[in-house]
C-alpha cells in the first residue's frame, strides 16, 4: 500500500498536467484566457479531490495485486 504522500504526489502532478491541457483546450474554444483559467481551474480542483479519493480507495482493494514472495535467507 503505498502512502497517502505519495498519492496526493501522484496527484497534484498529474492534475498539473490535466490543468496545463485543459486551460489550453479551453483557450482554444473561447479565446479567452479569464474563461480558460477558470474552466481549467474549477475542473483541476474537482478532478484532485475525486482523484485522491479514487486512489485511496484502490489502495485497499487487493483484487489483482500480486502477492510478495518471501526470501529465504542463505545460510552459510
Amino acid at each position: 500500500m503505498e502512502t497517502k504522500s505519495r498519492t496526493i504526489a501522484k496527484a497534484l502532478t498529474w492534475q498539473a498536467l490535466g490543468l496545463a491541457t485543459t486551460g489550453a483546450l479551453a483557450w482554444l474554444h473561447t479565446g479567452s484566457v479569464t474563461s480558460a483559467l477558470t474552466f481549467a481551474l474549477s475542473t483541476a480542483g474537482i478532478g484532485l479531490a475525486f482523484f485522491i479519493v479514487h486512489e485511496r480507495v484502490w489502495a485497499r482493494v487487493r483484487w489483482g495485486v500480486a502477492q510478495a514472495i518471501p526470501s529465504t535467507p542463505t545460510v552459510r
